[in-house]
């Protein structure tokens, strides 16, 4: 405000029977789907204080703070999508903190209103120029505001928007449509990483390599159909087997799937390994009135970057699969890696 104000530090304010902390970040709920946390820069105690009622009258979240500093030191710890500062004020004045703003590297856009009595057309491009992207005189009318923000709400709620449709294509495009596992493009670019993590920290991983037995007799006797739905099941059971977003589930092809157990030992991934079997056979599917089971072979290959020397995605692949080769040899229905036992 350009006024000069004694008052330092925080204050507190109350708001529908809370006390609300306004110069330092607290209690903020998130965003819901009309309305965005705003943050305040004014030092001017009593404008402060009408703003701060109008906007959570309007249904927004709300943190002030006292100058620029004091905001830009709340926004580097929260990200707001809304920023209403004043031009003049102690320690950094509304352009410094616009252009503070600007230059932070930021989860989303930041929609800025400079609230001043400055009202020159020099002052207005200065302001537009540090990076603002709205400009109203004071004394202003409330409702000038809110429509002011309406705007602001529009364009954000724009990129809201489209960041959801880039991330339904991302997930669509690491996804198999079919299962809703992940992908095997997904599997070569994440094993890699997965493989070059565990050596930077020291920590085992284990990848199971999982095949259906005889599914070919399923496709034949009733159907792809019928087989595309023993395949969604397959990855439901496979899912509740394993830990969710730390463990993931590729389908490495056909009735093939490569599961990745993060910082998992040998012993871990043939313990996974067998349950996920027993799992599997036990459950029944229900196909044109016949129920039906079936049965899955399954090879662990680990790496412990303690033990082993060096290791690679490619041959934790090869190790998998040379052990679902074995399981398959021996019988099926069975795990096989490192240590693995007969025990079904």
């Amino acid at each position: 405000m350009e006024q000069p104000n004694s008052k330092t530090g925080p204050t507190r304010t109350k708001a529908k029977g809370r006390t609300q902390l306004t110069g330092t970040y607290a209690n903020m709920t998130g965003q819901s789907e009309n309305h965005f946390a705003i943050l305040i820069a004014e030092d001017n105690p009593v404008s402060r204080s009408l703003l701060e009622k109008s906007l959570r009258k309007a249904g927004h979240e709300v943190v002030s703070a006292q100058n620029g500093r004091e905001a830009l030191d709340v926004f580097r710890k929260t990200f707001f999508p809304m920023v209403l500062t004043d031009w003049m004020m102690p320690e950094m004045d509304g352009v410094g903190l616009c252009r503070a703003i600007r230059n932070h590297l930021c989860q989303g856009y930041v929609y800025i209103v400079f609230l001043t009595a400055r009202d020159s057309r020099d002052d207005i491009i200065a302001a537009l120029d540090a990076g603002a992207d709205d400009y109203l005189t004071k004394p202003f009318h409330p409702a000038e505001l809110m429509a002011r923000l309406n705007t602001g709400k529009r364009i954000l709620g724009l990129e809201r928007s489209l960041k959801k449709a880039n991330e339904d294509i991302r997930v669509l495009s690491i996804t198999d449509s079919l299962t809703g596992a992940f992908n095997r493009s997904y599997m070569t670019t994440r094993l890699p990483e997965e493989v070059a993590r565990a050596k930077r920290y020291g920590h085992p991983l284990s990848l199971i390599m999982c095949d259906i037995d005889h599914f070919k007799s399923i496709n034949d006797s009733f159907g792809h159909l019928a087989g595309d739905s023993v395949l969604r099941s397959v990855v439901d059971c496979i899912k509740k087997t394993i830990r969710h977003e730390i463990d993931w589930v590729a389908r490495y092809g056909g009735e093939e799937f490569l599961i990745l157990l993060s910082e998992t030992d040998s012993e871990g991934g043939l313990t996974v390994a067998e349950r996920l079997r027993k799992s599997l056979a036990q459950m029944t599917y229900s196909i044109d009135g016949q129920d039906i089971t079936i049965t899955a072979s399954l090879g662990v290959a680990s790496f412990d970057p303690s033990i082993d020397k060096e290791s690679s995605s490619e041959a934790l692949i090869r190790e998998a699969d040379n052990f679902l080769y074995k399981a398959k040899e021996e019988g099926r229905n069975r795990v096989r890696g490192r240590g693995g036992s007969d025990e079904k």
